[in-house]
């Protein structure tokens, strides 16, 4: 059985939820990532993606310079554990229609890596199909979360 330490990306950026929504864009474009772990004090506080940008922010007239992280990030984020088998976390990924979930440690809940439905495709032979299908699904807008 493969499990999420095997395929999980280690050294992950992460941002303060004080940080500006244009600083954790500049992040993602120097990582050549959609999604960055927000951190507060080292604990996972939530999760700012490249959507969460764009939707929350930008589309509603926020300026980037000057909106925090804490504003426009995703509050209710899904984690897994090193030990956790890949398949079951592949059924999480699908479940909620989420690409990345932030990797803790088991005993000190601290953010050890990340993994992205990129790694489990690359990494894992597992038919990945109906994942991405149920992630790529359409859902409703996700204004009603939107903090001003």
């Amino acid at each position: 059985m493969q499990t999420i330490q095997d395929i999980m990306t280690r050294d992950v950026q992460t941002i303060s939820p004080q940080e500006t929504v244009q600083r954790a864009a500049q992040l993602m474009d120097e990582l050549n990532v959609g999604a960055i772990p927000v951190l507060d004090d080292g604990k996972l506080v939530g999760m700012i993606t490249d959507r969460d940008i764009t939707v929350r922010s930008v589309a509603v007239g926020q300026a980037p310079g000057s909106t925090k992280v804490e504003q426009v990030m995703s509050t209710d984020v899904r984690t897994c554990t090193a030990g956790q088998s890949v398949d079951e976390v592949l059924g999480q990924m699908g479940d909620v229609q989420i690409r990345r979930i932030p990797v803790l440690d088991e005993q000190s809940q601290q953010v050890i890596g990340i993994v992205s439905l990129g790694d489990v495709a690359t990494k894992h032979s597992a038919d990945v199909d109906r994942t991405l299908d149920e992630i790529s699904t359409p859902s409703e807008p996700d204004r009603s979360a939107t903090r001003h």
